[in-house]
């Protein structure tokens, strides 16, 4: 009853109470005056007379929050925990145990403990479960369990957690954590430096630019700069990136929106560090927003080759608005336009499928870089070279979201011992236990394919069909699934890439991993040697 109330009332009319604040009280006045009256008598009525006992902070939170679901996924409510998260994931630095922690459902899992920080001391590993932290039990919190593991420096915290079937405990002194923007850089080869930039906090610029002129020091005379991965951050600093390599003046972005105030030309301010060495950005799905701002943008300027799979395709613009009681709403205010002029947003989110989820544009415009190259806009930034390696579908999305490759690199971390990197190899034999594991698990995926089949054979047809219809309908399904284990053969390669990803991280850190890359990554191997030869690097770009 209560989520019916949240659903079917609370969320309709609160919809209006944000509108006044996207419309700054232009238009329909009097209607919207009217809707938030309606809705602060209705919210007053429904606590006081409910017949059971009502939360009103949680009943209020939840409502807003599913109702901001019908829009764009950035648009959020921050609530003051929220707020607080919000700011330490923008300046880079905060107080904690140092480890990537995940929540799934009433678990909470150690994705990656950070070298040397308290987590790794305390020697958490990645694909512990945390069961407890202090007195409580994560399966009773209701909120993100992972906030109770942040504190003032130098506090302990007493944590309950289980590995391969086992309880143990352990308490970890928290301390200042930095989240470095580039956590990694260092020489391909004599005369090719490579930086992974990671995020675009508070660090991003001031750390690349550390990296680029230590690099140069060392004799770079062609720079990767490494985006794969990069969900994105601030917009400044994207452009104080982009800067590094673009003269000063230089038009980067363009923000457009409803609201005049929020329309906005930004261009470079500083002075460079280098504008002619030559440059090869990589990306892949996972890199948006900020990154899609840098790639797209050195793209559109001819300054950089960019290489790898097709980005994410995040073209909007959020600020956070300063609410009530120290809460806020992050709002998408604008999209963003690269310097071509193009927006590279991927899903509509204004127009929906029958299943609700934001339709992909399949329509391009084409746009024309510089010096006269033609590129594409509402599909993430197209790299001028593709790598197969970095392609994802469907499979390897459910994969992760299933954590299958998570958990078989846990299993493989305490069924192998590896002392030194050079010493690494995922062979055939050990694909072949993968997807001996995938076939034992309960991983679930259910192709476009099954799902037309179960939605035709309703239960209303069983009738009509008959016996023989529904025994080939039962077959043809357990073809499909067997058809499953077979199309990891199919994608060998990317899977591949994954496990050894994963695997890497458990005995050598993402540092470890990065070295590993500089030797056998593809992406960065065909990086380097398109940077060996000027006459193609130039050629690409004219």
């Amino acid at each position: 009853m209560q989520k019916l109330i949240k659903k079917k009332v609370l969320i309709p009319v609160l919809a209006i109470t944000f509108l006044l604040v996207g419309s700054g009280f232009k238009s329909d006045f009097f209607e919207i005056a009217k809707q938030i009256e309606i809705f602060t008598t209705l919210f007053k009525e429904l606590n006081m007379n409910y017949v059971d006992e009502t939360n009103p902070a949680e009943l209020m939170d939840t409502a807003i929050k599913n109702m901001l679901n019908e829009l764009d996924p950035y648009t959020k409510f921050l609530n003051e925990q929220d707020v607080e998260a919000y700011k330490i994931n923008n300046a880079g630095e905060y107080s904690g145990i140092g480890a990537l922690v995940r929540s799934y459902n009433d678990r909470l899992l150690v994705i990656e403990p950070y070298k040397d920080y308290p987590a790794d001391k305390a020697g958490l590993k990645a694909g512990d479960e945390i069961v407890k932290i202090g007195n409580i039990n994560v399966a009773d919190f209701d909120d993100n369990a992972s906030e109770l593991l942040k504190g003032a420096n130098n506090s302990e915290v007493a944590i309950t957690y289980k590995r391969q079937g086992k309880i143990n405990t352990t308490s970890i002194k928290r301390e200042a954590i930095e989240v470095d923007a580039v956590p990694y850089y260092d020489m391909v080869d004599d005369k090719t430096g490579f930086i992974v930039l990671a995020k675009f906090n508070a660090k991003a610029s001031s750390q690349t630019k550390e990296a680029l002129l230590d690099l140069k020091g060392k004799g770079a005379e062609k720079i990767i700069l490494d985006l794969r991965g990069n969900p994105g951050g601030l917009l400044s600093e994207a452009i104080n990136v982009t800067n590094l390599f673009v003269p000063k003046g230089e038009l980067i972005v363009t923000t457009k929106s409803k609201v005049k105030k929020f329309n906005s030309e930004y261009r470079t301010k500083n002075r460079p560090v280098d504008t002619e060495i030559p440059l090869v950005v990589l990306v892949n799905g996972n890199s948006a927003s900020a990154s899609e701002i840098v790639s797209g943008s050195l793209q559109d300027l001819d300054r950089a080759v960019i290489m790898g799979a097709r980005s994410f395709g995040k073209g909007l613009v959020q600020r956070p608005l300063k609410l009530t009681y120290g809460t806020q709403l992050k709002v998408t205010i604008s999209r963003y336009y690269t310097s071509s002029g193009r927006c590279i947003q991927s899903l509509d989110y204004w127009n929906r499928d029958e299943n609700g989820h934001a339709v992909r544009q399949t329509h391009f415009n084409e746009f024309k870089t510089r010096n006269g190259r033609k590129v594409q806009d509402g599909g993430g930034v197209l790299p001028d070279i593709l790598i197969d390696e970095l392609n994802t579908n469907s499979l390897l999305k459910a994969l992760d979201e299933n954590n299958v490759i998570f958990d078989y690199a846990t299993n493989y971390h305490y069924s192998n011992s590896l002392e030194r990197l050079s010493d690494f190899t995922f062979s055939d034999a050990d694909f072949n236990a993968f997807k001996t594991f995938v076939a034992q698990s309960n991983f679930a995926y259910e192709t476009k394919t099954e799902k037309a089949l179960k939605e035709a054979m309703t239960v209303d047809n069983d009738d009509i069909l008959g016996d023989a219809v529904q025994e080939n309908y039962t077959s043809l399904l357990n073809e499909i699934e067997k058809s499953k284990i077979i199309a990891l053969d199919k994608y060998h390669k990317e899977i591949k890439k994954k496990l050894e990803d994963e695997i890497i991280k458990r005995y050598f850190y993402r540092e470890g991993l990065f070295t590993y890359y500089l030797t056998h990554d593809e992406a960065i191997l065909a990086a380097k040697e398109l940077l060996s030869n000027e006459n193609k690097y130039k050629g690409i770009l004219q």
